[in-house]
């Protein structure tokens, strides 16, 4: 798989990021974009409920080692 990275202006950039979407043979698309208020307390909440899951013992979890591994 190959990656671009493209430099254009703001004003032609959310243009530019649609067009991409567009494209059938588009994979993925990363951009430097900030998340917004809700995703940041979306993201928050998925993750509380998380550890509460893994506190029950209902959400199995990776080992350090196993992660560190990975890395």
């Amino acid at each position: 798989m190959r990656h671009v990275t493209i430099y254009t202006t703001d004003k032609e950039y959310s243009n530019f990021v649609e067009m991409a979407k567009s494209l059938h043979y588009v994979k993925k698309i990363e951009t430097d974009e900030e998340p917004t208020k809700q995703e940041i307390v979306s993201n928050l909440k998925k993750g509380f409920e998380e550890m509460a899951l893994i506190k029950k013992g209902k959400l199995k979890t990776t080992s350090l080692n196993d992660f560190l591994n990975e890395l």
